[in-house]
C-alpha cells in the first residue's frame, strides 16, 4: 500500500473514531422537555428543546424554549466540559456558560452574567440513556431566588 493509502486509512480511522466517542457519550442527543414529570415554578423559563451535538473536540448546546412571559426563547453555547467558561449568546440573564464533567452520566452547569454567577445546576442522565433531568438553582435577573428540576425524554 503506498503512502497515500496509508494516509487516507488513517484519516478515515480517526474520523470514524471521533463519531463513536460522541455517539457513547450519553449527553449528546436531542431531548424533549417532559412537563408532566418536570417541577418549574411559574413564571420560570422552560427550556422546551436542548439539542447535545458534537462540535469537533466540542460540544454544542442548542437550546429553544420560552421564557417567563411564555415568548420564544433561543441559545446557543459551544465548548468543552472542562469547568471553563465559554460565551453563551442569546440568554439575556448570562453571558458565558461552563459545563464540568462529574462522572459519564452527570454534569454540573454554571451560567454566569458579567462574571457573576446567577445559575447552577446538574444534569443527570439516567443509566439507560432514556431520560435526562436537570436540577438549576439560582438567582433570577430581579435578584429572586429560583430554582427548579426539568425532565427531558430523548428523542
Amino acid at each position: 500500500m503506498n503512502r497515500r493509502a496509508w494516509l487516507l486509512m488513517l484519516v478515515a480511522l480517526f474520523a470514524v473514531g471521533t463519531a463513536c466517542f460522541a455517539a457513547e457519550d450519553p449527553q449528546i442527543g436531542n431531548w424533549k422537555l417532559n412537563e408532566a414529570k418536570s417541577k418549574i415554578p411559574a413564571g420560570m423559563p422552560k427550556n422546551t428543546m436542548v439539542v447535545y451535538a458534537a462540535a469537533g473536540d466540542s460540544v454544542k448546546v442548542t437550546v429553544d424554549g420560552v421564557d417567563g412571559d411564555g415568548k420564544p426563547t433561543h441559545n446557543e453555547w459551544t465548548g468543552k466540559f472542562d469547568g471553563k467558561d465559554y460565551p453563551l449568546t442569546g440568554d439575556p440573564a448570562a453571558d458565558t456558560r461552563s459545563y464540568k464533567r462529574i462522572n459519564e452520566h452527570t454534569l454540573e452547569l454554571t451560567n454566569k452574567k458579567g462574571g457573576k454567577v446567577g445559575i447552577t445546576g446538574r444534569v443527570v442522565v439516567s443509566a439507560d440513556g432514556k431520560v435526562r433531568t436537570v436540577t438549576t438553582h439560582g438567582t433570577d435577573a430581579a435578584g429572586k431566588k429560583v430554582s427548579g428540576t426539568a425532565v427531558y425524554d430523548k428523542q
